[in-house]
């Protein structure tokens, strides 16, 4: 199972930056797919997450409104639109697949290795 994210670097603010996670490994149709990110000095925390059948929705609200996750099951990657970036957006982002084994009834959980987001003039 593999997860690599791509598209960090350093960003003006109100700037913007498409992130994407490239899946391999496991059924990614089925996996319900995250964003974290971890600021320096403090815990990681949920941005965002589509779910796998419906592809339903959800935002922190400290990214409500900038920023838009999506996925294309064809080509196994979720994406995190990033738009009007902030200093604070400043972390490392990670993306996390959660995938439920019906025959194991449990949850598998991968993450990636991250990619570095810096919001800075």
């Amino acid at each position: 199972v593999q997860l690599v994210e791509s598209g960090g670097g350093l960003v003006q603010p109100v700037g913007s930056l498409i992130l994407s996670c490239a899946a391999s490994g496991f059924t990614f149709s089925s996996a319900t797919m995250s964003w974290y990110r971890q600021a320096p000095w403090k815990e990681r925390d949920l941005v965002s997450t589509i779910t796998n059948t419906w592809g339903n929705t959800n935002y922190a609200d400290s990214v409500k409104g900038r920023f838009t996750i999506s996925r294309d099951n064809a080509k196994n990657t979720v994406y995190l639109q990033m738009n009007s970036l902030k200093p604070e957006d400043t972390a490392v982002y990670y993306c996390k697949a959660d995938l439920y084994v019906s025959r194991e009834r449990r949850v598998h959980v991968y993450w990636g290795q991250g990619t570095h987001v810096t919001v800075s003039s």
